[in-house]
């Protein structure tokens, strides 16, 4: 499949702001829940503990081994949370007003990796998660019981929540061809 071919079939070409509009409102929910999910993360990452515990993790204090490794794997995951909260208004069109077709386009097809991997990890290990707590699944003897249970009812069902709202506002955005529109049933 040629490249203009990939990028019309994911819905990367994009004509106008009336598609646009059809994707802002999941294009903005996701928006707040990443953003929000990278504020607790920046949260962390200066010093805050709360609900640190239910995340299996601990950052190591400063003077530590590794501390300087944990704050930077901390603030990377904050960032990448950030860019990736941002990406979906600038593949279905909406901001920044100045952005080319191409640009849009790869940003298109990138959000589309995005809602795929957000989906995926959130439904994975949210019904892994769920199926633990439900005790199908029997955890491991040392297992953080405290960090599997956040996990399987907030952590996990949050990236899959973010996830929908991404493939909602680019299935929403995507560009309504004739050939659909003439197989609608009566």
């Amino acid at each position: 499949m040629t490249e203009a071919g990939f990028t019309h079939a994911a819905g990367a070409d994009i004509p106008h702001s009336a598609t646009s509009r059809r994707g802002m409102l999941p294009a903005l929910a996701g928006l707040a829940v990443g953003l929000a999910y990278a504020a607790i993360i920046v949260y962390w990452a200066v010093g805050g503990t709360w609900l640190l515990n239910t995340v299996g993790i601990s950052l190591s204090q400063p003077g530590q081994a590794g501390h300087l490794a944990a704050l930077l794997a901390v603030w990377g995951a904050a960032a990448v949370k950030a860019v990736a909260a941002v990406l979906p208004l600038l593949a279905i069109g909406v901001w920044p007003p100045t952005a080319n077709g191409g640009l849009r386009r790869l940003a298109r097809v990138l959000t589309w990796i995005e809602a795929a991997i957000l989906v995926g990890y959130g439904l994975v290990l949210t019904a892994s998660g769920l199926l633990v707590q439900a005790g199908v699944i029997e955890a491991v003897a040392h297992a953080d019981r405290l960090a599997l249970k956040w996990h399987a009812y907030l952590w996990d069902p949050w990236f899959l929540i973010w996830g929908i709202f991404v493939f909602l506002a680019l299935w929403r955005s995507r560009p309504q061809h004739q050939g659909f529109k003439a197989c609608r049933l009566r």
